[in-house]
């Protein structure tokens, strides 16, 4: 059996956050945690809107999960996210030790799973991550370029 068809369906869920996100004018990334095949979390950007540097996607969701399951390991889950993790999130996925992650977009200004850097399979770090990437690429990279260009236009009309 493959997990192609669960992978999309999660994905498509951590879409639905990112549609979330840009609703609220937030840079629209969103994420799902997966355990035993159920979302048991999810989260979308809200830097903007909370004033909150680490208002990230991937922070949030975190955070959640760790009030949700009373624990900080997380080996046992899958994350889903729109778009590759920043040095940050990249940081506290490592150190929540999650077990796999499924990402959309690349971040070629940001990305610390392959992009720029790749924490993910750093063999002086302690942990490693299973990861997937480019799950539902297009449909990911095209709302975070829908969401820049009407910014872009928005600045351009003022």
């Amino acid at each position: 059996m493959s997990l192609l068809p669960d992978h999309e369906k999660f994905m498509k869920a951590a879409l639905q956050e990112a549609q979330k996100a840009f609703n609220k004018k937030e840079v629209p990334i969103g994420a799902v945690a997966v355990q035993d095949g159920k979302i048991i979390a999810r989260a979308h950007n809200l830097r903007e809107s909370k004033n909150d540097p680490l208002g990230h996607a991937e922070i949030i969701l975190l955070q959640k999960l760790t009030r949700k399951l009373k624990r900080w390991r997380m080996n046992d889950l899958l994350i889903y996210v729109t778009l590759e993790p920043c040095l940050m999130c990249m940081g506290a996925l490592m150190q929540a030790r999650i077990g796999h992650l499924i990402f959309g977009a690349l971040d070629p200004k940001a990305g610390a799973c392959g992009s720029l850097y790749d924490f993910s399979q750093d063999f002086r770090l302690n942990h490693r991550i299973q990861v997937v990437p480019f799950m539902l690429q297009q449909e990911c990279s095209s709302l975070l370029s829908l969401f820049f260009k009407k910014i872009r236009l928005k600045k351009k009309i003022k």
